[in-house]
C-alpha cells in the first residue's frame, strides 16, 4: 500500500498538485507544464516497455522503482531550470512503472497463496492514500506561502523512507510462484484488456492532470482550489476499498465497465459546465474509479494469465501510457485551463463510455466461492 502511495501519490501526479503551485511563482506556463507532464507519461510508457522486454521478479522491480522515484522527487527541489525538471519527469515515471507492475505482481501473488484476496482493496486504497497525502503536503505548503521546492524536499524525503522500508520488508516470490512469467500468449481476451485499458489511460488523463489548475483558475486562493486534489485523492482511496468489500460479487471486467461508465459522466461534465461544483464532482467520479478500473484490471490480468500477469500487466500498462501520452500534447495549444479541457474532455469521456462497452460481452456471473476479489478462474467465453 505504501509502495503504491509512492509511486503514483508522488512519482507519478504530486506534479498535479504542484503545478498551480508553480504556476503562482511564475516558474512554468501551461504550456510547459503540459510538457512537463507529457515527459511523465513518456518515462512511464518507456518503463512499461522495458518490463514487458525484460520482465525483473516484481519485487526487484518494485524495489528498484521506489528507490528512482525517491531520488527523481527530491532532486525537482534542487534546480529553478526547465531541462532538469524534464529529465527527472521522465525518470519519475519509469520508475512509477515498475512500482505499479512490480508491487501488483507480487502483492496479487502474496495475497492469493495466503488466502487473503480481500485484501486486494487495501493494496490498491495506497494510490489514493498517496495522492491524498501530496494534495495535502502541497495545500499547507501553499497556504503558508512556501516556495515550491520545499514541497518537493517533503515529498522526496517520504518517498525516501518508504524505499528504505521497502528494501527491507518485500522479499523475492517463492520459484514456484514466479514459474512461466517469461512467456504470455496473447490471444482475443489479452488483447481486448489491452486496447480498452489504453482508452482508459487516454480517458482520465485530462482531468487527472488539470482539475487543480482549472479551479485556480476561478479562484485566486491556494487554499480553495487546492482542496480539489485532495478530494482527488480521498476518493481514490475509499473506491478500491468499498468496493472489494461491497462489489466481491462482480468480475472485476465488469465492475471495470462499470466504473468507466463513471468515469466518462465525470470527464463529460466541466466540458459541458465549467463552474467550481462541477469540477468537484468530477473529482469525485474521476478519483472514485480510476483506482478501482486498476485494481479491476490488474486482477483480470491475473485471471486470464495466472503466474505470467506480470507481463500482461506490463503491456496493459504500456497501452495506458500510450493512451495518456495523447491528453496533454493536445492542450499545449490552449490559452486556458478551461478552455482547454472542453473539446478534448468531451471526446475521452466518449471513448471511454465505448469501451465500457466493449468490455461486457461475454461477462457473466460465476458461482460464489469464484467471485471474491483476486480469485477468479480463466473461463472459454472471455
Amino acid at each position: 500500500m505504501a509502495g503504491l502511495a509512492t509511486a503514483m501519490g508522488i512519482g507519478r501526479f504530486a506534479f498535479t498538485p504542484m503545478l498551480p503551485l508553480m504556476q503562482l511563482h511564475d516558474l512554468v506556463s501551461l504550456r510547459q507544464g503540459s510538457y512537463l507532464a507529457s515527459a511523465n507519461y513518456v518515462g512511464y510508457l518507456l518503463g512499461a516497455l522495458l518490463l514487458f522486454a525484460f520482465n525483473p521478479p516484481p519485487a526487484r522491480a518494485a524495489k528498484f522503482g521506489l528507490a528512482a522515484v525517491a531520488a527523481s522527487t527530491l532532486a525537482m527541489a534542487f534546480t529553478s531550470s526547465f531541462w532538469p525538471w524534464l529529465v527527472l519527469r521522465l525518470i519519475a515515471g519509469i520508475a512509477s512503472a515498475f512500482v505499479l507492475v512490480g508491487v501488483s505482481g507480487w502483492a496479487l501473488a502474496v495475497l492469493a497463496a495466503h488466502d487473503r484476496p480481500g485484501w486486494t482493496g487495501w493494496v490498491f486504497a495506497g494510490v489514493g492514500e498517496g495522492i491524498l497525502f501530496a494534495g495535502a503536503a502541497v495545500l499547507a505548503i501553499g497556504a503558508i506561502d512556501l516556495a515550491p521546492a520545499v514541497g518537493w524536499i517533503v515529498l522526496g524525503a517520504a518517498a525516501c523512507c518508504v524505499a528504505l522500508v521497502a528494501a527491507l520488508l518485500i522479499e523475492n516470490m517463492a520459484p514456484s510462484m514466479a514459474a512461466d512469467m517469461a512467456t504470455l500468449g496473447v490471444d482475443a481476451s489479452a488483447w481486448r484488456l489491452i486496447v480498452c485499458y489504453g482508452s482508459f489511460g487516454f480517458g482520465y488523463i485530462i482531468p487527472a492532470t488539470f482539475l487543480p489548475a482549472a479551479a485556480r483558475s476561478m479562484i485566486s486562493d491556494p487554499t480553495v482550489f487546492g482542496w480539489i486534489w485532495p478530494l482527488f485523492g480521498i476518493a481514490a482511496a475509499s473506491s478500491t476499498v468499498l468496493t472489494s468489500a461491497m462489489l466481491g460479487n462482480l468480475q472485476p471486467r465488469r465492475a471495470w465497465a462499470y466504473g468507466q461508465f463513471v468515469m466518462a459522466f465525470g470527464v463529460a461534465l466541466p466540458a459541458v459546465q465549467t463552474t467550481l461544483f462541477s469540477i468537484i464532482v468530477s473529482a469525485i467520479c474521476v478519483g472514485g474509479t480510476f483506482m478501482v478500473i486498476t485494481m479491476a484490471g490488474m486482477q483480470e490480468a491475473r485471471r486470464i494469465a495466472a503466474e505470467s500477469a506480470p507481463r500482461l500487466m506490463a503491456a496493459m500498462t504500456a497501452a495506458f501510457a500510450t493512451g495518456q501520452l495523447v491528453g496533454p500534447l493536445t492542450l499545449t495549444a490552449a490559452n486556458s485551463a478551461a478552455e482547454a479541457i472542453r473539446l478534448p474532455s468531451l471526446f475521452a469521456a466518449g471513448v471511454l463510455f465505448i469501451t465500457a462497452l466493449a468490455l461486457l460481452p461475454g461477462v457473466r456471473l460465476t458461482r460464489q466461492a469464484d467471485q471474491a476479489p483476486g480469485r477468479y478462474r480463466p473461463r472459454s467465453d472471455t
